[in-house]
């Protein structure tokens, strides 16, 4: 029989939540640097802890509709359009905490083995060049139609309930400002790690 492994490999895992929850910064931070990404990073816990909420109607919605389908033969019109818009708000709105927990989805099986200054450099140039500039881009043209879909009173056009579109094209507004947010704070991370070879908040 084969001899069981002594340690777990969890190097994916640790990967995606090097952190560890940690908030210590290293003493030779600069306290600036060391404040901006704890404040972010609390920050952005607080939307998660609130943004995950939604669940709660969203599964209240979705067991309503089954429950009322199935049983009674009497579906809504609502659930559907409820359950999407929901949905969406969970995703867009809860994005940055994901990112500042680092598990939003990543090629790792070559990265997972670079040494962490060049994980930083990689991190810190790909959100300068890339995640920066496409966000701006993205919150540019939402920010239209958000007002557009305001100001015409937009409404769903693919089922008889027929909502209102504009509160739920206002959580990808505003979850692309926590996106850029936390942003900013896993720059400084970056810039560390590729700067001191160690990930700040890292337990070691």
């Amino acid at each position: 029989m084969a001899e069981e492994p002594s340690k777990l490999d969890i190097s994916d895992e640790m990967i995606a939540e090097r952190r560890g929850g940690s908030v210590k910064m290293p003493e030779d931070m600069p306290s600036w640097m060391a404040k901006s990404i704890i404040n972010i990073d609390k920050f952005s816990k607080r939307v998660g802890s609130v943004v995950c909420w939604i669940l709660m109607p969203l599964i209240f919605a979705m067991t309503y509709e089954v429950l009322a389908r199935k049983l009674f033969l009497a579906p809504t019109i609502w659930a559907y359009d409820i359950s999407r818009f929901l949905y969406g708000a969970l995703f867009m709105l809860g994005a940055g905490y994901a990112l500042s927990k680092g598990v939003h989805i990543r090629a790792d099986f070559l990265y997972r083995n670079f040494k962490i200054k060049n994980q930083g450099l990689i991190d810190f140039w790909l959100y300068l060049l890339f995640y920066f500039p496409g966000l701006i881009v993205f919150f540019y043209m939402t920010f239209g139609f958000v007002l557009e879909s305001i100001q015409r009173g937009e409404r769903g056009m693919d089922t008889t309930w027929m909502p209102y579109m504009w509160p739920i094209k206002t959580c990808l507004l505003i979850g692309i400002i926590f996106l850029l947010i936390q942003g900013f704070s896993e720059l400084l991370k970056s810039y560390w790690a590729a700067k001191k070879g160690e990930w700040p908040g890292q337990d070691k």
